[in-house]
């Protein structure tokens, strides 16, 4: 790892190469600030949980069941934005200083333009995914009112099922695999250094790059443990969220110079 990538023809930020089982040594150092810090690490996992329980109870009210799917594959899309206080964690648990819940809360505060300008294009692409999802019901259900007790079947078990989940999960990656090369690392290092969004989108695309065999491992990794989270009815949230969010940390803390 002692070779480093410039991201720009400036000295300025460069990217260290890394092992391809380096994941799991950010899991690792994610779990020790976990169990350092719990109060807080809990806290904001469990009130990703309540927003999660509250978005899909709007969702089920109002009869649009067909969205429950992309919504659910577009909480990769926005949780790095939902995770800025417990990157803080991390930041200040690396600096020898304590946290309290407050300042995990504000620490949008710190570069918050350009956090705030970054979460808004993650959610644009957010937003884009949930269009190319209705789209595609709207395409292969022509007239099909879906509802709750049968969505699975409908979704899952009908002649266009396969068609249906071949194509969107193709468009899903795609859109997954950007926002995952973009913001793999922004957000902590928009939140570490006084750098613009654009610096910092750079930065994490170049770093997916080079290592590309680590971060294809470590977005696996990510789909896994957030999927456990989803598969426990949401209450696993409350601990695979907070655990990627420090990894992730380390992650950024690892790869740019």
């Amino acid at each position: 790892m002692s070779d480093a990538v410039p991201v720009f023809s400036t000295p300025s930020p460069r990217i260290r190469r890394v092992a391809v089982d380096r994941p799991w040594v950010w899991l690792a150092q994610g779990w020790r600030d976990f169990l350092a810090i719990p109060r807080v690490s809990l806290t904001a996992g469990i009130g990703i949980v309540a927003i999660s329980v509250l978005l899909t109870s709007v969702v089920l009210i109002s009869g649009y069941v067909y969205l429950l799917l992309p919504l659910s594959a577009g909480f990769f899309f926005v949780a790095p934005v939902l995770a800025v206080g417990l990157y803080e964690v991390s930041r200040r648990r690396e600096a020898g200083a304590s946290t309290t819940l407050q300042e995990a809360v504000w620490a949008c505060q710190r570069n918050g333009a350009q956090i705030a300008l970054m979460g808004l294009v993650l959610m644009l692409l957010h937003l884009a995914w949930v269009r190319v999802a209705t789209l595609l019901f709207a395409l292969f259900f022509q007239n099909t009112n879906l509802s709750l007790d049968r969505w699975v079947e409908t979704l899952f078990f009908s002649p266009v099922s396969l068609p249906f989940l071949v194509t969107g999960a193709a468009i899903g990656f795609i859109l997954a695999a950007v926002a995952f090369g973009i913001g793999v690392i922004s957000i902590p290092m928009l939140l570490d250094r006084d750098v613009n969004v654009f610096t910092a989108i750079a930065t994490s695309w170049v770093a997916a790059r080079i290592n590309w065999a680590a971060m294809s491992l470590w977005a696996a990794l990510i789909v896994v443990f957030t999927a456990i989270g989803l598969l426990t009815f949401y209450i696993g949230l409350a601990i695979t969220v907070p655990l990627i969010a420090h990894a992730s940390w380390h992650a950024y803390r690892d790869l740019v110079e």
